[in-house]
């Protein structure tokens, strides 16, 4: 798994999951039920993944759909 993307804005993690889903790429949802530690603060970014061999699509379809500034390396 490679991550695509790290934020605690649930709107983008929200945008990103129906674009990944739209295209047919499964993603992972990670540090989604944190809340629970952090109080819903927020302060726990929630990470998105995808299986190595969706990545380079998955970091196109965000790229032009302006998100790649989002983008985690891509190592």
């Amino acid at each position: 798994m490679r991550e695509l993307m790290r934020t605690n804005d649930m709107v983008m993690v929200s945008a990103v999951g129906a674009l990944l889903d739209g295209a047919n790429i499964r993603h992972l949802l990670l540090d989604a039920n944190m809340s629970v530690l952090e109080g819903s603060a927020g302060a726990i970014p929630r990470r998105i993944l995808v299986h190595e061999s969706d990545d380079a699509a998955a970091r196109l379809l965000l790229t032009e759909a302006g998100l790649g500034r989002e983008l985690r390396d891509g190592n």
